[in-house]
């Protein structure tokens, strides 16, 4: 059974590439090149689904290791890629459960902060920080007071965007892109922090 893939490039300005799973916002895989990231989409899709159900979250169920490219696209430099799929607004139902799997992913890249050297992902954290902060304006949110401290920073903004999506709701443009793209992010910033095994 095939499942779709989203294909970002140039996420960082130096040709890393984004493979996301368009059945599980923000189950993504970010590498050098795009065959290796839609490459690594089963293992990702495998480790994912893991993921949520050590953390109690229901998952789906997958036929199958036949992931391919639906759509690309390229981030510029003031923004992120969007999809076709990001223009539907998710149920109710979907909406509760990605803002869970967000809080999970921020939990998670808490956690890592704390067990890790953050000076290492230092610009991978300030873009979340700024892409967090993005995001609540493009919600109508207000601007979270951000400290000189990056970690500060990155905690106010993640609350801030947090805050914002849950008063917009599920049917505010672009949430399930923000979902997708904050909930990837995060994990791929708790496991930049965490050393190598």
């Amino acid at each position: 059974m095939p499942h779709a893939i989203f294909i970002e490039t140039d996420i960082d300005g130096h040709a890393l590439v984004g493979a996301y799973a368009a059945e599980l916002p923000g189950c993504a895989v970010f590498a050098p090149t795009d065959d290796e990231a839609a490459g690594a989409m089963p293992m990702r899709v495998s480790r994912f689904t893991a993921w949520l159900r050590d953390n109690g979250e229901p998952t789906p169920s997958f036929v199958g290791d036949n992931w391919y490219e639906v759509e690309r696209a390229a981030a510029t430099d003031s923004r992120r890629a969007a999809f076709t799929l990001d223009e539907l607004p998710p149920s109710d139902e979907e909406f509760a459960t990605w803002l869970r799997w967000l809080e999970l992913a921020r939990e998670e890249l808490a956690a890592a902060l704390d067990d890790g050297d953050p000076s290492g992902a230092i610009e991978l954290l300030d873009a979340i920080e700024r892409q967090d902060v993005t995001f609540v304006r493009d919600l109508g949110g207000g601007a979270p007071e951000l400290s000189t401290d990056p970690i500060d920073r990155l905690y106010a903004a993640r609350d801030a965007l947090t805050d914002a999506l849950e008063a917009g709701g599920p049917y505010h443009d672009g949430v399930r892109r923000m979902l997708r793209l904050a909930i990837a992010d995060d994990l791929r910033a708790a496991e930049a922090l965490r050393p190598s095994a």
